[in-house]
């Protein structure tokens, strides 16, 4: 193997591994959430507003920065794989002390919470399915990527992978989805 080519590979698994530790941390912090709160679900225990979404972050992880705008939590820009800018507009904006940024909206149905986690903040290469993923907290409990239709979590390999071609890896589309659920059906690893 060539030096770059070692690189990127550490660089990957960096990726993942920081992404990794922060679904599970955000996994427990829904558990005791709901524990804290005697509910059976997430709306049950009042998770039904953005002010609850930022009031549960606030609570169970150690928020370091709240913005009104994208800017100063996260990047400026952000790109898809392909190089082509993509948007962001939530409704809440965090940095957490490990350094990750996220951006937070509340929606009610099935896809309860969306979340773009850029786990290395503002720092490069601010791509997504590289440093920034979308993330979703259903109502059920899971965490889980988005499937191409309305379903509900947990999703099939085969809603991840058809999330995966026709979102994170279309050259020519402008989503944040189907990058995280690749990395949940490989395992943990960074195949594409």
């Amino acid at each position: 193997m060539t030096v770059p080519s070692l690189m990127q590979n550490h660089q990957r698994k960096t990726y993942v591994t920081q992404l990794h530790k922060f679904y599970n941390e955000l996994s427990q912090a829904l558990v005791r959430y709901q524990t804290d709160k005697n509910a059976l679900s997430l709306s049950e225990a009042g998770l039904t507003s953005d002010g609850a979404v930022y009031n549960f972050f606030n609570t169970y992880f150690k928020v370091i920065n709240k913005c009104e705008t994208r800017t100063p939590c996260l990047a400026d820009t952000y790109k898809n794989m392909s190089g082509k800018e993509i948007g962001t507009t939530l409704n809440g904006y965090l940095t957490l002390a490990s350094g990750t940024s996220l951006a937070y909206r509340y929606h009610g149905g099935v896809r309860f919470i969306s979340l773009y986690v850029d786990i290395n903040g503002r720092k490069g290469p601010n791509i997504a399915g590289r440093d920034m993923f979308a993330i979703y907290i259903y109502k059920n409990g899971y965490i889980d990527d988005a499937p191409l239709d309305d379903g509900d979590a947990p999703l099939t390999a085969e809603q991840r992978e058809a999330a995966f071609e026709a979102k994170c890896n279309d050259k020519s589309a402008n989503n944040w989805f189907g990058c995280f659920g690749k990395i949940l059906n490989d395992n943990w690893e960074m195949t594409y």
